[in-house]
């Protein structure tokens, strides 16, 4: 437990994002874990397990924001186990007594998924599927779990399906989208297409997860983001997809975020001024590195289209 720990704690510290666990098996699964009946008493023990987990994970989360890397791993790895057994101890006591509680799985199955323990963590969303092969939160899981581990293609199968079931959810449109993007030559194999048509298919899943969620800025950034790794580069729909985002941005900071791809696109398409004239709009201390950076590579790109376009001196 302590070494699958260790990896927990090691992308903590890096991200230092919150991942209550009601929260995560949203955003993994897109079903939110809502409590069926608040007058069963099973399903008030199961919102109670819910929120043990959510302040465990909070908490955690706490003690790695508040003391970074200063504090010893090993000590560390022991108080973040001695926290979260009390947890596991709790959902396999209520799984022992409610064996067929569909949520109650995939909530635990997230759970072990979030400390390390992926194997574990499917044989649960296996479970929960057996129980009710039209839940489409285990068939998702299972596929991320798959793009993890392989064999990817199970992972596209497993995403179809929890499409299938549930066509209106976003973050399975999402997951997919990154899995065939992400693995292209198997999704060139599986589904009998070219590179481009892979690059097609997956736009088109972003899109339709963009559709079913409009105003979700990490989802529009994350499909203009994908243009980057597009060969040869498809510049006009890059542009358009970070002019969706920007629209979306929730802030100064996402919208300044905006602008630097705005700059490196306009760099890419050899529009130079056009670049420095967005970057200038940048301000932010947070993107100075990154401004700089681009700045210097516009320098080069430029210099490079001065020196083949200049005429030869006889």
């Amino acid at each position: 437990m302590a070494s699958l720990l260790s990896g927990l704690l090691g992308v903590l510290v890096a991200t230092n994002q919150p991942s209550a666990a009601s929260n995560l098996v949203y955003q993994k699964t897109g079903a939110k874990i809502e409590v069926a009946d608040t007058n069963d008493p099973v399903e008030r023990e199961y919102a109670r397990l819910l929120e043990m987990d959510d302040a465990a994970q909070a908490e955690v989360d706490r003690w790695l924001t508040d003391t970074g890397t200063t504090s010893d791993p090993g000590t560390m790895r022991l108080r973040i186990q001695q926290r979260f057994d009390p947890v596991e101890r709790a959902y396999k006591n209520f799984l022992e007594r409610n064996p067929k509680h569909v949520k109650a799985r995939i909530a635990f199955g997230s759970f072990l998924g979030d400390i390390g323990r992926e194997h574990e963590a499917k044989d649960q969303y296996e479970k929960a599927k057996e129980i009710d092969p039209t839940q489409p939160a285990a068939w998702n899981n299972l596929a991320n779990y798959y793009g993890h581990n392989g064999p990817v293609t199970n992972a596209f199968a497993c995403y179809a399906k929890a499409i299938e079931l549930k066509p209106d959810e976003p973050v399975y449109y999402q997951n997919f989208a990154t899995t065939v993007y992400l693995f292209r030559h198997d999704a060139t194999n599986y589904f009998g297409i070219s590179q481009q048509q892979v690059f097609d298919k997956a736009m088109g899943l972003y899109r339709k997860a963009l559709a079913l969620d409009p105003e979700n800025f990490p989802l529009a950034h994350d499909l203009a983001q994908t243009y980057y790794g597009i060969d040869p580069p498809r510049v006009k729909d890059a542009f358009k997809a970070w002019n969706d985002a920007l629209k979306v941005a929730r802030d100064d900071v996402e919208r300044e975020g905006v602008r630097i791809h705005f700059a490196r696109w306009h760099r890419t398409a050899g529009e130079f001024e056009a670049a420095r004239e967005v970057l200038s709009l940048v301000t932010n201390q947070m993107y100075a590195v990154m401004k700089e950076r681009v700045l210097k590579s516009l320098t080069t790109a430029e210099s490079r289209t001065n020196s083949t376009t200049a005429p030869s001196v006889k």
